[in-house]
């Protein structure tokens, strides 16, 4: 079980730098789909893969030609950090209510399958589409709440719903708008990840798994940094776009498991 808990984290990571999606949203549906553990344990352990992918990969793009746009995405941060704690709440009230941990699974299912089918059909089309280009830094502000909302809910550090606005509201490309995802998860997952520990809310996990996943998270990291450089933005929006189909049928396999 470690070897397989490992690997994916090597794999989501990877495919996280290079996209920007952070790996969050493929390592939550993936282990949800084996129930080797419980829907918090795998959140956590999700969460805290994801922030050292993001930690890494922002330390080794720190000099690339790729522009970070700190003006733009530190206020859009800021407002996902404040929607971290905010999603966590709104994760441990629900969990709490329902007493059902299967429940919550196919409540995140749901909603990650119709956020995910959304980013699809508008990155697929987004051509069509006339994107804005936001300046108003309390508007960043309020954008970044509400993806810090849904992501720590989720358990997915962001991923897909940071790549669609920043294409729509920022008009970036697909490796800017992979660059800039990672800042704002990076900030919303360290929030997140010290709620947890501050309210004593982490859940039961095995380090051997936890440090498996980080050491994947690093190499990850440092695999898809490196490819990143030599691929074209094409190819970037090409590799998400695929994996957005494969998480759309992960995600329907988790609703049939959690809620069949």
């Amino acid at each position: 079980m470690e070897a397989l808990f490992f690997i994916i984290s090597i794999i989501a990571s990877t495919i996280g730098a290079i996209s920007g999606i952070g790996g969050g949203v493929i390592i939550k549906p993936t282990l949800d789909a084996t129930g080797f553990m419980s829907v918090s344990t795998i959140s956590f352990l999700s969460g805290t893969t994801v922030l050292i992918m993001a930690s890494v990969s922002l330390l080794c793009t720190r000099n690339n030609d790729v522009v970070l746009d700190k003006r733009h995405s530190t206020p859009l941060a800021l407002g996902a950090a404040l929607g971290g704690i905010i999603g966590k709440w709104i994760f441990d009230f629900i969990k709490q209510a329902v007493s059902d941990e299967n429940i919550v699974g196919g409540v995140q299912a749901i909603l990650l399958l119709l956020i995910t089918v959304g980013v699809f059909i508008y990155v697929r089309y987004k051509h069509k589409v006339i994107s804005w280009h936001i300046t108003n830094l309390l508007v960043c502000l309020a954008i970044g709440l509400l993806l810090g909302m849904v992501s720590s809910f989720l358990g997915i550090g962001g991923g897909p719903i940071n790549i669609a606005v920043l294409y729509f509201f920022f008009s970036m490309n697909a490796k800017t708008s992979a660059k800039n995802s990672l800042y704002v998860i990076w900030f919303s997952q360290i929030t997140s990840l010290a709620l947890t520990v501050f309210t004593g809310s982490v859940p039961e996990f095995s380090w051997v798994i936890l440090v498996l996943m980080g050491v994947g998270g690093v190499v990850g990291a440092l695999l898809g940094s490196q490819i990143v450089k030599k691929v074209k933005d094409q190819t970037v929006e090409k590799v998400f776009m695929a994996l957005m189909i494969v998480i759309i049928g992960i995600n329907i396999y988790n609703i049939i498991r959690f809620l069949g």
